[in-house]
């Protein structure tokens, strides 16, 4: 009963305290078309995406742009085409003007996906444009995206604005898993929060980043983040750091193409980073695992002990935790398209996102942790130590 009890004021806490993380009417902020249309150049960094090209390349060579924008995909050692397909298409579909180049293997200390953005804004600066645009190569946007990103970040004076992409839900397990990722990712970061000047919160959805190009150069990005495993994090916090005004919201025309039709690819997805954003702390791996269950797992595991060992207040107060829980949830299958009977699930999604983050912990230590298309990322800490050994 007491544990139902804690998760109740937990859940009454996250209801009304935590920047209304639960709530999904964080778009993108009121914008007006600017007089003058300044320059974009769009950076993809892409390894062994020729599944998902045709999908995303083609939207981004047709936006509807005023002003002078070109796009830069960087190669990042496929062993798939990605390259001679991407010069394929733009061949193909005309539109925006496209470089593909390759920067190599990246050196020690850098992962790939950092390695090949800078490459990118390297061959951008020649351009000397006013913003960039950093997206996935999986990212899917609808015709009027970057007009639509360039006039909300000009007419609220940010110097960064991030959207998160809708990802897909076509497969049993992305209905799932994927909305309670979005949400989770929410309630760690609440989009309102971010926006707020002189905020301390701070975050982005690394598919979709608009960045002015002086305050990427103020922040030093992305070399002063170049072995961040959950980068759009981390760029967020070199842009605020920097002096710069940032912006998050969920996304409409902005759309993930990718599929994880299987839980085993989105256990994939999840535990190759979810120990790198406990910062590799067994102590907040066990705070984590704590707070789950207090969280997520203790309401329903309440209501069934409650109704065997016949505590109907323990019952009561599970129920309650239980129903806060799933009210919270509403607004994001709605967002999906989603069936509302999925909410009163999210305890055993918790569950699963509690297996991953252990499995992310357990990979680290085997030596598998960060994996990612075939490379495995040490801890900046250890990047360091080996570089001062001269191993």
């Amino acid at each position: 009963m007491w544990l139902a009890v804690v998760s109740l004021a937990a859940w009454c806490w996250l209801l009304l305290c935590q920047g209304f993380f639960w709530r999904t009417d964080v778009r993108l902020p009121p914008r007006r078309e600017p007089h003058d249309w300044p320059s974009v150049c769009v950076v993809v960094p892409a390894r062994d995406e020729a599944a998902v090209l045709p999908d995303s390349l083609p939207s981004l060579l047709a936006q509807d742009y005023p002003g002078q924008a070109e796009v830069f995909l960087i190669d990042d050692g496929s062993a798939d085409g990605t390259g001679e397909l991407a010069r394929e298409l733009s061949a193909r579909v005309g539109g925006l003007p496209l470089t593909v180049d390759s920067p190599g293997e990246p050196p020690a200390g850098w992962t790939g996906k950092l390695w090949a953005v800078r490459h990118g804004i390297g061959l951008a600066r020649a351009r000397d444009p006013e913003y960039l645009l950093l997206t996935d190569a999986d990212i899917a946007h609808a015709p009027d995206s970057l007009r639509e990103l360039v006039s909300a970040a000009r007419s609220g004076g940010f110097d960064m604005v991030s959207l998160m992409a809708r990802l897909r839900v076509a497969s049993p397990w992305e209905r799932l898993v994927v909305p309670a990722f979005v949400y989770f990712f929410a309630q760690l970061y609440p989009f309102r929060r971010i926006g707020r000047p002189g905020a301390r919160t701070a975050a982005a959805a690394g598919g979709c980043v608009l960045l002015r190009a002086d305050a990427a150069a103020r922040a030093r990005v992305p070399d002063a983040i170049r072995h961040a495993v959950i980068d759009d994090v981390a760029l967020a916090r070199a842009v605020r750091g920097g002096g710069g005004r940032i912006w998050l919201g969920l996304a409409e025309g902005v759309d993930s193409v990718r599929p994880y039709p299987r839980l085993h690819d989105l256990w994939r997805m999840v535990s190759r980073s979810a120990y790198a954003q406990l910062r590799h702390s067994p102590l907040l791996l066990l705070g984590t695992v704590a707070g789950l269950c207090v969280v997520y797992l203790v309401p329903p595991g309440a209501v069934v002990a409650g109704g065997v060992l016949g505590s109907t207040a323990a019952v009561v107060f599970g129920a309650v935790a239980w129903a806060v829980m799933a009210g919270t949830y509403l607004p994001m299958l709605r967002y999906y398209g989603l069936p509302l009977w999925l909410a009163p699930l999210l305890p055993f999604t918790a569950f699963l996102y509690l297996l991953m983050t252990v499995d992310s912990a357990v990979q680290h230590y085997r030596g598998r942790g960060a994996a990612w298309k075939g490379r495995t990322y040490a801890r900046p800490g250890a990047v360091a130590d080996e570089s001062r050994t001269g191993l």
